[in-house]
């Protein structure tokens, strides 16, 4: 019997290699682009300037009282250098974070680099993602490295703190031989599956702080690791960096992709297994089966090339296929919020989820699985919208063992998704009408000024603090 438990082991172990070259032989992926709207003839979406409603330019008038009042006393201070320590600079959540901190901590006398930690730099050490590009043409200085290279360049650039992002176990380590304090970012217990937490907390003790972008995820890192101090883990939720997120007419943008009077619901997710489009678009055929003017648009990029031909060969079996849009990574998010009518997301597990927030500050309600940050944003307020059960029932068992077994079976959420969107189908002109207050309102919860005050406050803090120890 051993011997037979063997074999088929090696058999199945073939199988899979088998089966894995079969799919790096295949054409890579090339999912649509926006070379033509969304409904009607081939024609590129034309841009938008020309419609964007103007802008606060009242600048720091405009911030609350307290994040004000914190900008004047930063000015007062020398300007203290943080280096930004991130595994991805290019189109990710995590990404958009690292790039909204890099510029916006300049705000409150911040010298800001990036440096994206990677076994392959470019030649020339300069990162070439979409977000590293924008931040280099705004004089912002980001560089690849690896760890053969990056603490050399650590102790010449000489910053007076570090915050970190996905960064690698090397990074904390140089961040410790350099006497820097190292702040690192929780961004979804993701980067702890499986983790070792014997270990983990060897790393941990390294550490200056935590920052959690998420109560969930502040909860769930101390049940893995009791041990640490519950007070140099604190959360801070993420934030909508408004000058980063015009606000478009509706008609305007509406007419732009070739919308008349469709129903749009939109998802602006990674094509990849933790987003659940799988599960997404089975839930929109389920609800679309009675509601022939919807449609969903899911806008991300491809990170996994096996999946995303499971999602495709799902959606064109489905008789609503052709109101099921694929797309790649929209340009301007903006635009696409402001022609939907509402917002769909149906993750196995989020850290705080940005695209929701930016939905909702572009007055969309939205219908979320329970992920982090997703009680935070919603906080049980059927204006903005409804969080539905998690795919797999308990957010909290969340690990890549249950999201394999569950990603293409019959989730157990996906009746409550189908009866939250037609929640939001029923409340469509209540929805529409409300679209402004609720804009207001979001803006108000998930102010950026706020956001980069805390971290500011707590990055010069411990810049603070190592500066007075290296003194005495």
């Amino acid at each position: 019997m051993a011997n037979g438990d063997g074999v088929l082991g090696w058999a199945r172990s073939a199988a899979r290699s088998a089966l894995l070259r079969i799919e790096r032989l295949r054409p890579a992926i090339e999912v649509q682009g926006w070379e033509r709207p969304l409904i009607g003839p081939p024609g590129p979406v034309p841009p938008m300037q020309s419609v964007v409603r103007p802008q606060s330019d009242d600048g720091p008038k405009a911030l609350p009282p307290a994040v004000r009042e914190a900008m004047q006393a930063a000015a007062q201070r020398p300007a203290i250098r943080c280096l930004l320590v991130t595994s991805g600079i290019d189109a990710g959540g995590m990404d958009e974070v690292v790039a909204f901190l890099a510029r916006r901590l300049r705000d409150f006398n911040f010298e800001t680099a990036v440096l994206r930690t990677t076994d392959t730099p470019a030649p020339d050490g300069v990162s070439t993602g979409r977000l590293a590009r924008m931040l280099q043409s705004e004089g912002i200085t980001v560089l690849d490295h690896s760890a053969a290279t990056a603490v050399a360049w650590m102790r010449d650039w000489d910053p007076a703190v570090i915050s970190g992002h996905g960064q690698p176990d090397w990074a904390v380590a140089a961040a410790a031989e350099l006497g820097v304090p190292c702040v690192d970012t929780l961004h979804g217990m993701h980067t702890l599956f499986g983790v070792d937490w014997a270990a983990e907390r060897v790393r941990a003790s390294s550490l200056a702080r935590i920052v959690s972008v998420s109560e969930l995820v502040r909860q769930q890192y101390l049940a893995g690791n009791p041990a640490y101090p519950s007070d140099h883990i604190v959360t801070i939720p993420n934030a909508v960096d408004d000058q980063r997120r015009p606000r478009y007419e509706r008609a305007v943008a509406r007419q732009a992709l070739g919308l008349t009077d469709e129903y749009v619901l939109v998802s602006l997710a990674r094509h990849c297994l933790q987003k659940n489009t799988y599960g997404l678009v089975g839930a929109f055929g389920d609800f679309a089966r009675t509601r022939p003017q919807a449609h969903l648009v899911i806008a991300g990029r491809v990170e996994d090339d096996r999946y995303f031909r499971r999602v495709t060969r799902l959606r064109d079996s489905l008789p609503c296929r052709d109101r099921v849009h694929l797309r790649d990574h929209a340009p301007d998010p903006a635009l696409l919020l402001a022609a939907a009518d509402g917002f769909v997301l149906d993750a196995f597990f989020e850290g705080w989820a940005l695209a929701p927030m930016e939905a909702l500050f572009m007055g969309l309600p939205v219908v979320t699985s329970d992920v982090g940050g997703a009680r935070e944003q919603i906080a049980d307020d059927p204006a903005r919208g409804v969080v539905v059960a998690n795919p797999l029932g308990d957010p909290l068992a969340a690990d890549w063992p249950s999201i394999a077994r569950a990603r293409y079976a019959d989730q157990p959420n996906r009746a409550e998704f189908v009866a939250a969107m037609e929640l939001l189908y029923a409340g469509r002109e209540t929805y529409r009408a409300n679209r402004a207050s609720l804009a207001a309102e979001s803006g108000l919860r998930f102010d950026a000024g706020t956001c980069i005050a805390e971290h500011a406050a707590l990055l010069s803090e411990l810049a603070g603090i190592a500066q007075h120890e290296e003194l005495s």
